[in-house]
């Protein structure tokens, strides 16, 4: 019996609730559209992906300390022949498959603290590799924006270029690759991957003032901010703690969500800072279950962009603490602009006003958000129609054996 091979890649199983969700989805089409296929990872969690997914599932890196600083000579020279090992690792990898489906993430940009010879070089393995097998590299709404590290925007740039597919999460990821010296002609834009998630119920509305999301993050500003990265967090763990302060004088309960494991020091702090009962952190294992947290709430604040994703999937009118460009975008996106504060200057009195004209407007833009979702829906149903005519021709695509 033949079957396509197709493999998932990226940082996935590693404790950030939106790379799993973009692999959720992504594996949700794989199965209802191409149940033929043989499907495993190479990822940073494999244990985790294997549990929760039911895939099997490989490391994505052989040294295990990658993503440590390294400071002892040892450490130093095990990441040094960690890269040379996963050369070796991920080509023998990628030769097994027919098709490599990264699923969303935001794998083309550096708005986080981000090291060239990371994620970045594992990327440009997968599709330097990719192309010399013949393996198609699909890049599956990703996110993209203009990286000022030399090495880094060089290993992105080339990353891009040898994948067979790229699509884009928004008009400035693309807009960023082309910008970089990436030909985006026959590139398209679609909504983000979890967009395509189920979509739990809304709360019914009680009459009366109800819970509100909070979502932190350990943000200590993007690549470029390393300087001032400590001043930088601290403006931020500050400001948002005096507003979930506000809210709570104000007899509001808060739900404190997170989106990355890396996120609970930052709950930690605003628990001890505020001490309250009306103040509680929610346990969130995936993207679902981030959503029925944002669905049950009256209103969102929320830092992370796919804490930003539930909170508008789920309908629920949301202020977004943005950090970059593509939170700004994702907010126009999906008609609510206007209600975005930067998370590098949390300035909390200007944050209670812009959360109590959000909350004037609840109903309209509930309605809003209802007709945006319908017409995402649409949008990702073409994204896959796309994907399948690009992976999976049937006049050309080799079927190897399956094991």
């Amino acid at each position: 019996m033949t079957s396509v091979r197709v493999g998932v890649f990226g940082l996935l199983g590693s404790g950030n609730l939106g790379n799993d969700g973009s692999l959720e989805a992504v594996l949700g089409y794989l199965r209802a559209e191409h149940p033929e296929a043989v499907v495993d990872a190479l990822c940073g969690g494999p244990e985790v992906v294997a549990a929760r997914y039911g895939i099997p599932a490989t490391r994505l890196h052989w040294y295990r300390g990658e993503y440590r600083t390294a400071s002892r000579a040892g450490a130093i020279a095990g990441k040094g022949l960690g890269k040379l090992v996963d050369a070796v690792r991920t080509a023998a990898w990628v030769r097994r498959h027919d098709v490599v489906i990264v699923p969303g993430m935001g794998v083309l940009e550096a708005t986080l603290p981000l090291r060239p010879w990371g994620f970045p070089y594992s990327l440009f393995l997968l599709c330097a590799t990719g192309r010399l097998f013949g393996t198609r590299v699909a890049l599956v709404g990703v996110g993209a924006a203009a990286i000022g590290n030399r090495s880094t925007r060089a290993l992105v740039r080339w990353s891009a270029r040898l994948a067979t597919y790229r699509s884009y999460r928004d008009t400035q990821s693309r807009d960023a690759m082309r910008a970089m010296g990436v030909d985006t002609t026959r590139d398209d834009v679609y909504p983000d991957l979890a967009f395509a998630l189920p979509t739990p119920p809304a709360s019914a509305p009680s009459g009366r003032p109800g819970p509100v999301c909070v979502g932190v993050m350990a943000f200590h500003g993007g690549d470029d901010d390393r300087a001032r990265a400590e001043e930088i967090h601290r403006r931020y763990l500050d400001g948002t703690t005096r507003f979930v302060r506000a809210l709570v004088e104000d007899g509001r309960p808060v739900r404190l969500l997170t989106g990355d494991a890396c996120d609970a020091p930052v709950v930690a702090a605003i628990l001890d800072a505020v001490d309250s009962p009306l103040v509680t952190a929610a346990e969130a294992a995936s993207l679902a279950d981030l959503m029925k947290e944002t669905a049950a709430a009256d209103a969102v604040v929320a830092t992370r962009y796919h804490n930003l994703v539930c909170a508008l999937k789920a309908g629920t009118p949301t202020l977004a603490l943005s950090y970059a460009a593509k939170s700004d975008a994702l907010m126009d996106r999906m008609g609510l602009g206007a209600y975005c504060h930067p998370a590098r200057e949390v300035d909390a009195d200007r944050l209670l006003e812009q959360f109590r004209a959000l909350e004037r407007r609840s109903a309209e833009l509930r309605r809003t958000l209802a007709e945006r979702n319908r017409v995402a829906a649409r949008q990702l149903q073409d994204q896959f129609d796309a994907l399948t005519s690009a992976l999976f021709p049937a006049a050309d695509l080799v079927y190897r054996e399956a094991p």
